[in-house]
């Protein structure tokens, strides 16, 4: 999580409804029972959603060849040191990410696909204490929770099949989880500032534990594990050029997160990569909203077999 910044991501991802409407009705029951294991997956998604993470945090996913679930995440988040004289750091992210499982439900020789939407909405917190190390360099450890809820929707399916029985439709239809995290991360941030350019390094290690709670359905307790390694690094200078009479900055920009908990490969890759380049506005003349700064990076990410671009827009207060 960057100092200062707040930033809002956004993808796109669609799934494709197949099955017509039978002429009668038919008791359909699931050809296979991955319900379990498909909640088990949300649950695991969530934990990308949980933790304040550059790269993770505007995933747009699709596999239309081999019809693996669609998945779309965005996040706002961001992060702050209140001062040197009271170095209390306070960080917090809200997230929506959507995940597009398909199952094969049949009755005899009637097979159908059902496309159901699962939405999940979860937020983190996080308190932490910066310890300097040097002028330039701080040690901060940071408690974090979290809470998220799941949602399924087979509504947009309700068409293609005309009776559908069992605990698995009941979740399918209706179901909910819930979901709460405890945990934390450790942080060394290295800010080094010059009049003619900025440099800011972050490692950071976080581990958040997820368990379901309260009224979420029988069919998918459970928990899982977010933990996350993390190096961020952004190098700021100026371009030359002046807006809003200040100068305007270009900023370079390398993120690297490895997954080590429960979404390890559960989207097919345990690491993303993120390169960056934007232009930064400093609009601290113009202060209405207390905002001081204005970004846009344009980013390239690849990982295991995936690779995308996203565009990214932070400001700091």
């Amino acid at each position: 999580m960057q100092r200062g910044r707040w930033v809002a991501r956004f993808g796109l991802a669609a799934s494709l409804l197949a099955g017509a409407a039978g002429a009668s009705a038919q008791e359909f029951h699931l050809l296979e029972n991955r319900v379990r294991d498909r909640a088990n997956g949300i649950l695991a998604v969530m934990a990308y959603s949980v933790v304040p993470d550059l790269t993770s945090s505007n995933l747009s996913i699709k596999n239309a060849q081999t019809e693996n679930p669609s998945v779309f995440m965005t996040q706002l988040g961001g992060g702050d040191t209140m001062s040197k004289s009271f170095p209390i750091y306070l960080e917090g992210a809200i997230a929506y990410s959507r995940y597009d499982p398909t199952f094969i439900a049949s009755a005899g020789a009637d097979v159908r696909r059902v496309p159901t939407r699962w939405n999940t909405l979860t937020g983190t917190g996080g308190v932490g204490w910066d310890f300097p190390i040097t002028d330039e360099l701080v040690f901060r450890p940071i408690f974090d929770f979290s809470l998220g809820k799941m949602a399924t929707d087979l509504r947009v399916a309700e068409f293609a099949l005309n009776r559908v029985t069992g605990r698995d439709f009941d979740f399918l239809k209706d179901g909910t989880m819930n979901a709460y995290g405890l945990g934390g991360a450790v942080m060394l941030d290295w800010e080094h500032v010059r009049e003619e350019y900025l440099v800011d390094v972050e490692l950071r290690y976080t581990d958040i534990r997820l368990r379901t709670f309260g009224n979420t359905s029988e069919v998918v307790q459970g928990e899982a594990s977010a933990r996350t390694a993390n190096i961020y690094a952004r190098y700021r200078a100026p371009t030359g050029m002046h807006a809003l009479d200040r100068p305007v900055r270009y900023v370079l920009e390398f993120s690297h997160s490895r997954y080590l908990g429960s979404q390890a490969d559960i989207l097919g890759f345990d690491y993303l990569t993120s390169l960056g380049a934007g232009l930064e506005l400093d609009t601290s003349a113009y202060n209405p909203l207390y905002v001081t700064r204005a970004r846009a990076v344009l980013r390239y990410m690849f990982g295991n077999n995936v690779s995308g671009a996203s565009l990214g827009l932070a400001v700091s207060f």
